[in-house]
């Protein structure tokens, strides 16, 4: 089958669907049409968790953390060399290597 012959036939199907099983098939194909990381992320099941009082402070005590700082964060020159680190110590690529 040619390509024109296979969307005609694509069509067919959907012609045929009730109207409230559309939006499945629609989601459906777009699903399709996502790359592989996109379409992990779109069938994931959604995340449940609970928030907590916990998780509350822990999140408004960060943003006021940031906003202290001038919405900047930690450079991540400052983050190595707590580590005794630098960036150069990481090759940027394959090539930085040999």
């Amino acid at each position: 089958m040619d390509g024109a012959t296979e969307k005609d036939h694509a069509h067919e199907p959907i012609e045929r669907l009730p109207d409230s099983q559309l939006a499945t098939a629609v989601r459906f194909l777009e699903l399709m049409l996502l790359d592989p990381v996109a379409r992990a992320v779109a069938a994931a099941p959604p995340d449940d968790e609970p928030v907590t009082e916990q998780d509350r402070r822990r999140f408004h005590g960060g943003q006021a953390w940031f906003a202290q700082r001038g919405g900047r964060g930690i450079p991540m020159e400052e983050v190595l060399a707590e580590f005794g680190l630098k960036p150069g110590d990481f090759p940027r690529s394959p090539e930085d290597t040999r």
